[in-house]
């Protein structure tokens, strides 16, 4: 029997080691720091079955029906009204979660050998999602404001880059964000450079104290295609995103995705506009959310404190869901995971997200989905795994 010849494109793809690991952590006795989901408790419950009600009594059969690839009008028109910068809905198009704006990206701008310009450490499900496509990727440093600008153009004078990818606000995996003047300088080197920027924002509204400053994309909008997502602020499980993508770019990322799925849930679209849309709604909600993550990261932060030994270091976000750790030197977090299993807490290493030269003592670490007390109970396993691997 004659067996199946796979695509080129198809040895570059690689599974997700967040998704193994979370194979590993449904056990109920380990207390899980590695997933990047939003907690469930932030899920608006009420609000979508009040949504799904009305929907379907006043518009059933346009809500279960084919439906422009663009996306649900209204919706779109609420993006393009709720962005800090002059933005047409023709400008926006809804996607089947931020991951798939990530994919049509690369669909349309990358070429096999394309250089691509990427943060280090990044998003795993960008560099998944570019690496389908073949291109060459370079990584740029960031110091304490965010990429460093003097590796950044000496990276696209040497390669010439199609685009960099930016996590600006509160970065999976770091937790980082990028200071307004950074934003500000970046967009003027990449103005420069002749370098477009995509950029991604899922975490932007999950700040604790202040806002993050303005979108890069604002400060450089005729070269940038900007990516959201609803998954952070309503559900998940809803899969709907948006991009707002320049008008020459746009016509292809809306070929690109009539090819890969037609268009995304026209129902999901119609309940996440009815649920945005409810007067006070997404205020109080936003409110509710940002003081439940702050919390979390709070107690996160006070069990480091507690319980870490010398030489452990880590980062302080100022919102979103992740915090960055350092092992002492000599220590290797992907050697050390399967121990941290065996004592019941788990991690995700931070080598899964360097597309080259990883730095082994790090790791990433979710403080939405647990509670204070599993924190406090997890982050203290944790520490004791890590005082094994010192004195071994």
């Amino acid at each position: 029997m004659k067996s199946w010849q796979f695509a080129t494109r198809a040895a570059a793809m690689s599974p997700s080691i967040i998704r193994e690991i979370l194979k590993v952590t449904e056990q109920p006795d380990i207390i899980s720091f590695a997933g990047g989901l939003p907690s469930p408790d932030s899920f608006p419950i009420e609000a979508f079955s009040a949504a799904y009600e009305k929907v379907m009594r006043e518009h059933p059969r346009s809500a279960l029906q084919y439906a422009a690839s663009e996306g649900y009008a209204p919706l779109r028109e609420w993006v393009a009204q709720s962005l800090p910068w002059d933005v047409s809905p023709d400008q926006v198009l809804i996607t089947t979660g931020s991951q798939q704006g990530l994919d049509l990206v690369g669909k349309v701008l990358i070429d096999e050998g394309s250089r691509v310009v990427v943060q280090t450490p990044s998003y795993l499900g960008a560099l998944q999602a570019f690496s389908a496509y073949e291109p060459e990727i370079f990584s740029v440093p960031n110091d304490d404001q965010g990429v460093q600008l003097e590796s950044l153009e000496r990276e696209q004078l040497r390669y010439q880059a199609r685009f960099i990818y930016l996590l600006s606000n509160f970065q999976n995996p770091t937790g980082m964000t990028l200071s307004l003047h950074r934003r500000q300088e970046i967009a003027k080197t990449c103005h420069a450079l002749g370098l477009p920027i995509v950029e991604d924002n899922p975490y932007g509204e999950l700040w604790f104290d202040a806002p993050p400053p303005p979108p890069v994309a604002s400060f450089y909008p005729e070269q940038s295609i900007y990516l959201g997502s609803f998954s952070k602020v309503l559900a998940p499980g809803m899969r709907l995103g948006f991009a707002v993508v320049p008008p020459e770019v746009y016509p292809k990322m809306l070929q690109a995705k009539q090819a890969a799925d037609l268009h995304s849930p026209s129902l999901n679209q119609r309940l996440a506009y009815e649920v945005l849309t409810q007067p006070g709604f997404l205020e109080a909600h936003l409110e509710r959310i940002r003081a439940l993550y702050k919390g979390q990261c709070q107690a996160m932060l006070a069990a480091l404190q507690r319980h870490m030994p010398d030489g452990v270091s880590w980062n302080t976000p100022k919102g979103g869901m992740f915090l960055w750790l350092r092992l002492p030197a000599g220590l290797d977090s992907a050697a050390m995971l399967p121990l941290a299993v065996q004592q019941g807490v788990a991690y995700v290493p931070g080598a899964a997200f360097y597309d080259t030269q990883p730095d082994m003592r790090t790791m990433r670490l979710s403080f939405v989905t647990a509670t204070p007390d599993e924190i406090d109970r997890g982050i203290a396993l944790l520490a004791q795994t890590i005082e094994q691997q010192l004195a071994a």
